[in-house]
């Protein structure tokens, strides 16, 4: 027999319940007692964004925000979440945390990441900090090396990681230095976000030891970096330079240029922030000779090769006999961190466009036609050691990562091609829809099989979830914007889709101890006006607007009016509405119980949030319980919910029941994680730490 829900929990999952499934229908131009509200055309008001204009791109965008809220309709954060190590996982069947897989996400998420995700995120980039090379300590047991001071690694968990990338013949590759810059640039983004004064004082040492270490593979001849195999960030497709004796030395990389490069454009700014002019002096130099540089990586019609050798044969030139393939990775992070100027960024994308078989299936290859390059097949894209997933289109050769993807998305959001991000977002969400956030996608992103999470010891009844894919929706989201935090300001760069006439965000961006809740009347790509609070905003460019981080209120209501006309484009494919975080109300709906499994965690942590109420201090802790209950609401109208046929994986009965029955685990997980580190904390925490885990406590002791 179940038990009753407690009263208290049915007054949460109301509120819940009108969050996911009622609150914000499409605007009702008219309504008369008891009759269903009628749509205006043009007008939506979502859960978490609203606007005029074209409804599609609004529901787009107010969808991607589901992604990091517990929901019914999208996978979400909760399900990525590790619950004995409080932090995040790459999840899918994969225990541990990777750089170049959770790189895009972290990225693209940051600005408006909302408590306990923050500190969440933080504890798992943690999990490379913590592991840091130091010269003695040896990397986990498969991989026994003792890594340079300074180098982060491959993937990571509690007191343990892999300092080299750990797929291939590991023993021959180079340490991993684009990661460990990809690493700097999303700590100093995380930094520059929270403006954290004591973070910055316990992070800044360990970021300036992995600078030391990416320093020393400087090559003072031309300022580039020469770099041996698979040290590239989606590694291994790297394969450096082939030698005489069939070993392979070292090349000068152009994405660990680039990723560097973004990463010292960031630590400037934080050693502007701590006032620390020697630092911000040598950091300087480092910055402007890495800059300079990176002409040498161009090709001539100005994208950037993958490699160069060192007796100058370029590595990714499409055309050319030898190595003549377009990097779609390092020319994407190279727009979209903004290393490339504008007239490269337009060149990289002019070269993109032109190329449709490096976007097959509209996301963004690694690399097309296939590699010739790698160590596996020196020489011949299609030859012996190419088979099964080292083959064109189904791994780091010509695959399709979300990663990356999320990275592309902002390319094209800073160049204004919408229409890019439609088509892009939109597949990623029919497959997101099906609950088959595949990492990769293979067969150049068809994926009509994955032979990772088809079958095999990843294959969880048809139901994959993971970290990669959630750049997609982040970078959907941060790309309206185009965030740009420097040590005083937030640079606003505003990219609403033309079709969008209006468009308020109702999520605040994070600056510092501000929150920021934007809005936008969309003419164009120039901004003619601004306001704060209702305040006119002196606007001294019309490409940027900023924001002084210590002339903002607490809360800052910014509106900005932009003109100039966007080009007109063409729409792709229709949107994938079916399930809809915003639907009308159905009386005949019935809502499906409370499973059993669930009922007393939820009385706990009803119970929890009471006690936590009135507990000064507390607010990660409160959102934790908050999230913990939506997540287990989230389940019970998942499994009322009719989710439709699916678009690339069948939702048959048995996935929808696999389904549900994935909300039940994550759920548990989430109440699980709070019990265990309030365990932690009323076994070795600090006063304020064992007063919560007393709380939680006398939570349990609830009936």
């Amino acid at each position: 027999m179940m038990k009753s829900v407690p009263t208290s929990f049915r007054i949460v999952a109301l509120v819940l319940v009108t969050i996911a499934t009622g609150q914000g229908q499409p605007v009702p131009a008219a309504e008369s007692p008891g009759s269903a509200p009628a749509v205006v055309p043009g007008r939506y008001a979502g859960r978490y964004c609203a606007g005029e204009g074209d409804v599609e791109f609004l529901r787009l965008i107010d969808e991607s925000f589901a992604f990091f809220h517990p929901n019914p309709v999208v996978p979400n954060l909760t399900m990525i979440y590790q619950p004995e190590w409080d932090t995040l996982l790459e999840a899918g069947g994969w225990n541990a945390w990777w750089i170049q897989n959770s790189y895009g996400f972290s990225y693209a998420a940051t600005p408006f990441l909302a408590a306990p995700w923050v500190s969440m995120l933080q504890r798992s980039w943690d999990l490379f900090w913590d592991n840091q090379g130091d010269g003695k300590r040896i990397g986990r047991p498969d991989y026994p090396l003792v890594a340079p001071d300074g180098c982060l690694g491959d993937c990571a968990s509690p007191g343990s990681i892999a300092y080299r990338q750990g797929d291939g013949d590991w023993k021959i590759h180079d340490w991993f230095y684009e990661a460990t810059a990809a690493g700097l640039v999303m700590q100093a983004e995380i930094l520059l976000a929270s403006r954290d004064r004591k973070a910055l004082a316990y992070y800044l040492p360990k970021m300036q030891r992995a600078c030391e270490f990416i320093e020393k593979s400087r090559d003072p001849k031309n300022n580039l970096f020469l770099v041996g195999p698979a040290c590239n960030l989606l590694a291994p497709s790297y394969g450096g330079v082939k030698q005489p004796d069939g070993s392979f030395g070292k090349g000068y990389l152009a994405g660990l240029s680039i990723t560097y490069l973004a990463a010292m454009d960031r630590m400037v700014e934080l050693y502007k922030l701590t006032g620390d002019k020697d630092k911000l002096a040598q950091y300087g130099q480092r910055q402007k000779i890495t800059r300079e540089s990176l002409p040498l990586l161009l090709t001539p019609v100005g994208y950037f090769v993958k490699s160069l050798e060192p007796g100058g044969v370029k590595h990714g030139v499409l055309g050319q006999p030898q190595f003549g393939y377009l990097e779609g990775v390092a020319n994407a992070d190279a727009v979209a961190l903004r290393v490339a100027d504008e007239r490269t960024a337009a060149s990289i994308y002019q070269q993109i466009a032109a190329f449709p078989a490096i976007r097959p299936f509209d996301f963004l290859l690694t690399n097309a036609p296939g590699l010739d390059d790698t160590y596996w097949s020196w020489g011949n894209p299609a030859g012996p050691g190419l088979e099964g997933f080292h083959q064109f289109g189904d791994w780091v050769n010509g695959g399709v990562w979300g990663t990356v993807e999320g990275r592309a998305i902002l390319m094209y959001y800073r160049l204004g091609k919408f229409e890019d991000i439609r088509r892009s977002a939109t597949r990623a969400m029919k497959w997101a829809k099906d609950f088959r956030m595949d990492e990769p996608w293979s067969q150049r992103g068809e994926n009509t099989n994955n032979s990772w999470s088809d079958s095999g010891q990843f294959h969880i009844g048809g139901v994959v979830v993971m970290v990669d894919n959630f750049a997609i929706p982040a970078a959907t989201i941060r790309g309206l914007f185009d965030y740009d935090y420097r040590a005083d300001r937030l640079i606003l760069r505003p990219r609403v889709p033309g079709s969008i006439t209006q468009y308020t965000q109702k999520e605040p961006v994070r600056f510092g101890e501000k929150r920021l809740y934007l809005s936008c009347r969309n003419g164009g790509p120039k901004i003619a006006a601004a306001t704060v609070n209702g305040k006119a905003l002196k606007v001294t460019s019309p490409d940027a607007l900023a924001l002084m981080y210590d002339a903002l209120p607490a809360e800052a209501k910014i509106e900005i009016t932009t003109e100039g006309g966007w080009p007109k484009e063409s729409p792709g494919a229709a949107y994938p509405a079916v399930p809809a975080l915003v639907v009308k109300d159905d009386p005949a709906a019935a809502p499906a119980a409370l499973p059993e499994s669930l009922q007393r965690p939820v009385a706990v942590l009803t119970a929890m949030a009471k006690l936590l109420a009135a507990e000064p201090g507390s607010g990660d802790e409160r959102a934790f319980v908050a999230v913990a209950l939506e997540a287990c609401e989230a389940r019970r109208l998942r499994a009322a919910m009719d989710p439709g046929p699916g678009y690339y994986r069948a939702v048959t009965p048995e996935r929808k029941a696999s389904i549900t029955a994935f909300y039940e685990r994550v759920a548990l997980a989430m109440y699980k994680g709070f019990a265990t580190r309030m365990a932690g904390w009323a076994a070795k925490g600090d006063a304020r730490q064992q007063r919560l885990a007393a709380l939680f406590s006398k939570a349990q002791q609830q009936p």
